[in-house]
């Protein structure tokens, strides 16, 4: 199976060119279902981008035939707000592109297409459609559009005014491709073609995307880009090695001061309840035995014999005796 140039670097080189549109217009007719076709391309915020970013995020802006903006990203490294980054893409997107004084249904409807190769959320699935509905508390029923809305918008429901969202989490397929959305991801996975795809623009990737269709010198710079993506996400997997291994050394020498300090705390709590503890019993001990021998003396004094004494306290004879040698 021949190998093809990765789609990251197809837009930053190659897409852009509108001999090319069809690549971009296959992949979004496959993901949209229903006929895409690129009437220009916009400005993006990736020529804005530092170092860090040019191997980590590709982006593209597109304008469709009906005048939609069709936001497409690639994200080559973990984000961990990127569903915020997403929101934050596609409504700067909505405001950037009316004009000051214009009514609100002059709105553009955006399409936000991200291309993840990290593990986003947490799901089964490797690709996910986001849209806007309003759904009744009482009734359950999602609100709809009136006649007059859908005739003078020319939408049916009311998530089609806003913006769109889908999510393909490419490192997840793991599958053999059989419809056209799964040809997509598997080139998109692994910068193959499935031998016998049939999905749009996947024609033109054949073409025009060939790896020995390139010159030396971009084919050097290729792949320097593919290093560098490597080398970029080796860097970020050993920082977040480091911090976790510095995160449990922190931990567990927290975790012993601590311990100690309320072994410490519990020690001589627990020391000071069970000296209490003792020292009255053994004040109760001594106070009842100093009792027996009050009354063993009194017994004595009345002329009672020690055996009898030592039956009505309990004491032992000799005990007696002592006792009373000791008064005497």
């Amino acid at each position: 199976m021949e190998n093809y140039i990765r789609f990251d670097w197809a837009m930053k080189r190659l897409l852009r060119n509108k001999a090319n549109y069809a690549v971009l217009e296959g992949l979004l007719t496959t993901l949209l279902e229903e006929k895409v076709t690129i009437h220009k391309l916009l400005e993006s915020e990736s020529n804005q981008e530092d170092e860090f970013d040019k191997y980590n995020r590709v982006d593209m802006l597109a304008e469709n035939s009906q005048g939609e903006l069709v936001l497409i990203e690639v994200q080559n490294n973990n984000e961990y707000a990127y569903f915020q980054r997403m929101l934050f893409g596609a409504s700067k997107l909505v405001t950037e592109y009316i004009n000051r004084g214009e009514g609100y249904e002059k709105v553009r409807k955006v399409y936000s297409v991200n291309i993840v190769y990290f593990s986003l959320g947490h799901g089964k699935d490797f690709v996910y459609h986001g849209k806007t509905e309003f759904i009744g508390i009482h009734e359950g029923d999602i609100l709809e559009l009136s006649p007059f809305q859908k005739q003078t918008f020319k939408v049916d429901k009311v998530s089609q005014l806003y913006p769109e969202y889908y999510i393909l989490k490419v490192n997840d397929f793991n599958r053999v491709a059989r419809t056209p959305l799964e040809e997509w991801i598997y080139y998109l996975n692994t910068g193959n073609v499935p031998e016998h795809a049939t999905a749009p623009g996947l024609d033109t990737v054949k073409e025009q995307l060939k790896l020995d269709r390139m010159s030396r010198e971009e084919l050097k710079a290729y792949y320097k880009h593919l290093d560098n993506i490597v080398i970029l996400r080796d860097n970020i997997m050993t920082e977040r090695a480091e911090g976790r291994a510095e995160g449990r050394a922190e931990g567990r020498a927290e975790g012993r001061a601590e311990g100690r300090a309320e072994g410490r705390a519990e020690g001589r709590a627990e020391g000071r309840a069970e000296g209490r503890a003792e020292g009255r019993a053994e004040g109760l001990a001594e106070g009842r035995a100093e009792e027996k021998a009050a009354i063993a003396r009194n017994l004595k004094s009345l002329g009672l014999s020690p055996e009898q004494i030592a039956k009505a306290t309990g004491l032992a004879e000799a005990e007696i005796n002592q006792l009373t040698t000791d008064h005497q």
